[in-house]
């Protein structure tokens, strides 16, 4: 083997195709990952999966939602005036949005999209088996995932998701918070790039065939 080969062999090594964001919570997460969904979007690439968002009436906040990424769909993820489902804190969890909209987003987005984004991997879309199904799936799948996860849960699934070799934690604070999805998106485009390069027969995910129902 020459020194070319022990070259390719540490460019490989080095790749990463599970980009993990963690941190305190408000510090941004969900901001630095929509930031770097936008861009790798911007490049052409297609990018599915589950966001979650804070929603505040009054100034207070009231719940979380979830946004399909591919097709818009919307749906609860906790809200404080739900009378069923787990409780965490103030809130209690809606189940049948989480995998109605949210695992289902994920699953979709594994199978017709180039990257799957998932926000966030914490306790309480960990109550749902059908999310934690679908994480596990685009975990193991080829695609490119781009995931927050829960800073202080204690998880099998976060926990061997931090120790895959193919995975990369990036740690969002207030100093790198606004440039961070920048080194993120370049990472996760080398990827997509190389993934071409290295199939350039292959099938293509535009954003349209992404977003199909």
């Amino acid at each position: 083997m020459g020194i070319l080969d022990f070259w390719l062999l540490g460019q490989i090594a080095l790749q990463k195709r599970v980009l993990l964001l963690t941190g305190s919570p408000g510090i941004g997460k969900t901001t630095v990952l929509t930031k770097t969904v936008e861009a790798l979007k911007a490049q052409g690439y297609s990018v599915g999966g589950m966001l979650s968002r804070e929603v505040r009436e009054g100034g207070a906040r009231v719940g979380f939602e979830i946004l399909d990424l591919a097709s818009g769909r919307r749906g609860w993820l906790a809200h404080v005036n739900l009378r069923s489902g787990p409780r965490v804190g103030r809130y209690r969890v809606n189940i049948p949005d989480l995998e109605a909209v949210g695992a289902a987003a994920i699953s979709k987005a594994v199978e017709r999209c180039d990257a799957v984004a998932i926000d966030e991997i914490g306790p309480m879309e960990l109550f749902s088996d059908r999310f934690k199904q679908a994480a596990i799936k685009a975990l193991d799948s080829s695609r490119l995932v781009i995931a927050v996860v829960h800073g202080k849960a204690q998880d099998p699934l976060i926990n061997e998701a931090r120790k895959r070799e193919d995975a990369e934690t990036f740690a969002v604070t207030m100093e790198n918070r606004g440039n961070l999805h920048e080194a993120i998106a370049e990472k996760a485009a080398e990827f997509l790039a190389d993934q071409k390069h290295k199939n350039p027969n292959g099938s293509s995910h535009p954003q349209n065939e992404c977003s199909k129902p």
